[in-house]
């Protein structure tokens, strides 16, 4: 394209700018000319500072420049259908005959952003009059708008990983991406560290053999590993010189980096001394409902969907008189229910929604100017993610308010603040060769046009994830996709791609195709329950293990609504809205999320600061004095460079209290290793209680806790093996393998009108990995299912890294009299398991008071080494 028109449609897009009060940044600019230049790359920028115009128009500046190369003008300022608010109209009036065929693929991780990306995407499109049209492909589509797609894709196809692949089930997908000239990824680092990352690196692989002047753009905001995650994006070529298989080159575009974080904090006007976890933070209500008056519109972020209906239902309490201005946000409501919340948002009609991370990414809430988080986020990352949600404009402040759920979390606060000054955001770490998503990715590809096996394998090692895939391994998932492996080759319906006689790989039959495509995905959970009105109106999705725990009459809160649970019939209950307000709250299956190891970092800093006596650093810090005072006294604060041991006797037994600060999932190997390790010495079983500062261990008899026996038993020396052996690995590994069975189409979750249930997926996944694990042992499968669970559960490099800290650390060992304020929430959640919530409270009441006590009339401990 010559120099002459590529400047023509520069001018007219900075015109388009400008007419909106605008003008490109530098990083922008720097990403079209890349663009137009040939390059690939990532975009790395803060939330609200303009990534998705600086991704978007390279390929539209492209278009512009052969379109002025045929006389095309823009559409003028002067004409209605230029504005803002015409391009929805006009995408429905205008014939899609006359438009330009499909040139970029948008890819978003949630199909809740396709609408807004939609309309932003659209903008320019309409104010500069441009022959494209813009579509979005997703779960929520219409079938009727499918059908329609099939005929012609839109010029821009907005998309998620699982629906651009269902598209490569189609035989004409190769005609339909030819003309592909861009793959847009937005959130790249929410796809990164999942499966759907290699879903979408797999996807990427197969349309650059569609199109040879496809590149691909990653966008990102709050992301430490920047390399690793562009590398991931753009996969790998092979040097012309060298012949050999090298990173894909890319340029790393960053963008505005003056975005202005605020971080203040909510705190109590006293703070327990002997703080324990179980708390959701209601007790610093009031001062919530009044940081919420404070603003305009304001987003209540929570970490689970039951939070999210608890606090909801607590700030409608207390102010009732904001019914109809405020609403709850979580990933199981109904599609439309989250749309009249979203779409309240934009207008500013709602003055608060209380949600989880649903609403973490990509949409532009503009008229929200407060942010809120209840409890501690774990990282950094996410923390600023969330904050990003208000002030989502280039130039504008963006606040976030810390409400702490127990006074620990004070800590986290100050920490929070202290590394995201410093910049220290969390990396993710991508999936190294998931079988499970080859297999599936195999029979996507044989669904469609077919593939030949040595062409394909090159294709497959092309991408990051696969990069050390070896022939064998590549041999063994076809066979697998062919047979279903040795133990299941008798049975046919496992043999879901054949051979042609010219060596095609294609799929076997009509019904494997149909059942491939209602299957496809990497998204696995518990069985839903669709959630409706006995009059039809649908609330949602609760997991089966909830609603299989209800009787007819019950009541429960969900979608903020109390309801009495009607009848379940058909993988549906049937609700009307109860007459009491109280009832259950669901509960969805998860995982905690651990202390980031920045986060941690960053919280063992705060404790030296402590320790140095630097109280003034942060007022949280200021608040937590109280606590660590009494740490102090009874024990010792844990410093930087330090590990800190306390060793309790009383009635209980033999407690062991550990300090390493590396994460909830790190000390659950760590402990359970310690306590493996222990055991070999003398037949002894200990109770293990983690959270994400420590560990203990209690024993009902006296065991080896001299300081040189501890420093042996955490040497990092046969680590996986030891580590394996001190856990239940077997059931770990059963675990992780369902998911990894239905992943590679094992298991087929059934079809429509007849889902299959939690418990006959469950007996169905065991089945098979009994199979393989008596007939089969090196089945590949299992080798994977294993990895998963020291690498993904048990976090087995952060766990192995902690250990060689611990080593170069200097041990501390105390003996106390009493637990102490960083021992007591371990011994509550040790306690938490065997007794009621109500028992519970009773009982720590009657602890706290008896350690409160002491610690006002208790002189200093006598402390000894070891």
């Amino acid at each position: 394209m010559s120099d002459a028109a590529s400047a023509t449609a520069i001018g007219w897009m900075e015109a388009w700018f400008a007419r909106h009060g605008w003008s490109p940044f530098p990083f922008q600019r720097e990403v079209w000319a890349a663009f137009g230049a040939g390059e690939s790359g990532l975009i790395h920028s803060a939330t609200g500072t303009g990534k998705t115009y600086a991704a978007f128009l390279g390929p539209v500046l492209e278009s512009l420049a052969e379109l002025a190369a045929t006389g095309f003008q823009p559409r003028s300022p002067e004409d209605p259908e230029s504005t803002e608010s015409a391009p929805r109209k006009r995408s429905r009036r205008k014939s899609t005959a006359s438009a330009e065929p499909l040139r970029v693929v948008w890819l978003t991780p949630l199909r809740a952003l396709a609408a807004d990306t939609q309309q932003a995407l659209e903008a320019p499109i309409a104010g500069l009059g441009m022959p494209w049209t813009i579509g979005a492909r997703t779960g929520d589509t219409s079938s009727s708008l499918k059908s329609r797609q099939l005929e012609r894709l839109p010029t821009v196809l907005v998309t998620t990983p699982e629906s651009l692949c269902l598209l490569l089930t189609r035989p004409e997908a190769r005609q339909w991406f030819a003309s592909l000239r861009a793959v847009i990824c937005d959130e790249w680092h929410e796809l990164l560290a999942s499966k759907r990352g290699v879903q979408a690196e797999l996807a990427l692989a197969r349309l650059r053999q569609f199109s040879p002047q496809l590149r691909t753009w990653g966008v990102s905001a709050t992301l430490g590993n920047l390399e690793t995650a562009m590398h991931t994006l753009l996969g790998r070529i092979i040097d012309a010189t060298t012949g050999e298989e090298v990173p894909r080159p890319g340029r790393m575009v960053r963008g505005a980096a003056d975005k202005i974080t605020r971080i203040d904090s909510i705190l109590p006007k006293t703070i327990e001394r002997f703080p324990w976890s179980g708390h959701i933070g209601l007790t610093l209500l009031k001062p919530v409902v009044e940081t919420i008056e404070q603003g305009q519109s304001a987003l209540v972020f929570t970490n689970t969907r039951a939070q999210t209906e608890i606090w909801y239902q607590a700030i409608l309490d207390t102010r009732p008189d904001w019914a109809g201005q405020i609403a709850l946000h979580h990933g199981s409501l109904d599609r439309k229910v989250r749309d009249w919340v979203e779409n309240g948002l934009r207008d500013g009609s709602l003055r608060c929604v209380v949600c989880t991370s649903s609403l973490d990414l990509g949409v532009d809430f503009s008229p929200v100017d407060q942010v809120v988080q209840i409890g501690s986020p774990k990282g950094v990352a996410r923390l600023l993610q969330r904050a990003g949600r208000s002030g989502h404009q280039p130039g504008a402040v963006s606040r976030i308010t810390f409400v702490p759920t127990n006074a620990l979390e004070c800590l986290e606060i100050a920490a929070t603040r202290q590394a995201a000054a410093a910049g220290k955001i969390e990396g993710r770490i991508p999936f190294d060769q998931p079988l499970d998503v080859l297999a599936q990715h195999l029979v996507t590809v044989a669904c469609g046009e077919g593939f030949f096996a040595p062409e394909f394998f090159a294709e497959i090692r092309s991408t990051h994830a696969y990069r050390d895939l070896s022939a064998d391994e590549f041999e063994w998932v076809l066979d697998f996709a062919m047979r279903g492996g040795e133990p299941l080759r008798a049975y046919p319906e496992f043999q879901r791609i054949t051979r042609d006689s010219e060596g095609r790989y294609t799929v076997a039959s009509d019904g494997v195709r149909r059942r491939h495509r209602l299957s496809l995905g990497t998204i696995v959970g518990d069985s839903a329950i669709l959630v409706r009105y006995l009059t039809g109106g649908k609330l949602g999705s609760i997991e089966e293990s909830f609603i299989s725990r209800l009787k007819v009459g019950d009541r429960f809160i969900f979608a903020g609504k109390p309801l009495e649970l009607a009848k379940l019939q058909d993988a549906t209950a049937f609700v009307r809205k109860a007459k009491k307000s109280d009832g259950a709250i669901p509960r969805w299956t998860g995982s905690r999320m651990p202390l980031s190891t920045e986060l941690a970092d960053a919280v063992r800093d705060q404790l030296q600061q402590a320790k140095l006596g630097k109280w003034s650093s942060s007022v949280e810090l200021q608040a937590m004095r109280p606590i660590l005072d009494v740490q102090s006294r009874w024990s010792s604060i844990p410093s930087e460079g330090e590990f800190l041991i306390e060793r309790l006797r009383n009635r209980e037994g033999w407690h062991l209290f550990a300090y390493p600060f590396a994460g909830r999932l790190v000390h659950e190997g760590l402990a359970s290793l310690l306590a493996y390790r222990l055991s070999q010495l003398q037949p002894i079983s200990f109770t293990i209680a983690i959270n994400d500062y420590g560990m203990e261990l209690l024993a009902p008899q006296a065991f080896d806790w001299r300081l040189e026996t501890l420093q042996q038993m955490l040497q990092p020396v046969r680590l996986a093996d030891d580590i394996l052996a001190s856990l239940n690995a077997g059931e770990m590994a059963k675990r992780a393998f369902r998911e990894i069975a239905r992943v590679a189409g094992l298991i087929v979750p059934g079809m429509p009108g007849s889902p299959k249930s939690t418990k006959q997926l469950q007996a169905s996944s065991s089945l098979f990995f009994q199979v393989f694990v008596e007939h089969d042992p090196e089945n590949l499968l299992l080798h994977q299912a294993r990895r998963e669970v020291l690498e993904r559960q048990l976090e087995f490099v952060r766990l192995r890294d902690t250990l060689q800290r611990l080593q170069s650390s200097e041990w501390t060992i105390r003996d106390v009299e009493r637990p102490t304020p960083l021992a007591f929430p371990l011994l509550v959640d040790r306690i938490r398991e065997g007794i009621s919530s109500e028992k519970l409270a009773d009982r720590v009441r009657r602890m706290t008071l008896e350690l409160e006590r002491a610690a006002d009339n208790v002189p200093t401990n006598a402390l000894r080494r070891s």
